[in-house]
């Protein structure tokens, strides 16, 4: 099946390639590579898109419990929603890491919508930095 219709681009972060050139990626790959980039992006970091990005990061220094996380969720389900046309059935849940209490975890599910194919991403949010960075 062709998938050109789902896009390439460069690989975040910027990597180089065994050729010596920009790696790219394609495809699913390049959904998810979009997904993290606008989960990552806080609103304000982009000068010619100021409002390109997602919440989530104003909830760095809060709690870590399920306030936090129905938060964080809604903030990421929401930036998906805006700035992904590519995928549907956006469902996001959060919750305090059990390992980490900094950390919390978001589960993004998605359908791609052109190959119908559902997918999944999990996303660590660092509430903030560990004492012994």
């Amino acid at each position: 099946m062709k998938k050109d219709f789902l896009g390439k681009g460069f690989n975040f972060p910027l990597q180089i390639d065994s050729s010596g050139g920009i790696a790219l990626n394609e495809y699913e790959e390049n959904i998810e590579t979009s997904l993290r980039i606008i989960i990552g992006t806080r609103p304000g970091e982009r000068v010619m898109r100021p409002d390109f990005g997602c919440r989530v990061h104003e909830l760095v220094f809060q709690p870590n419990n399920e306030a936090t996380a129905s938060l964080a969720a809604f903030y990421v389900r929401e930036a998906v929603q805006k700035w992904e046309p590519r995928v549907e059935n956006i469902t996001v849940t959060a919750y305090p890491d059990p390992q980490k209490e900094n950390v919390l975890i978001i589960n993004l599910s998605y359908r791609v919508i052109r190959t119908n194919n559902q997918r999944n991403l999990v996303y660590p949010f660092y509430l903030r930095r560990e004492e012994n960075e």
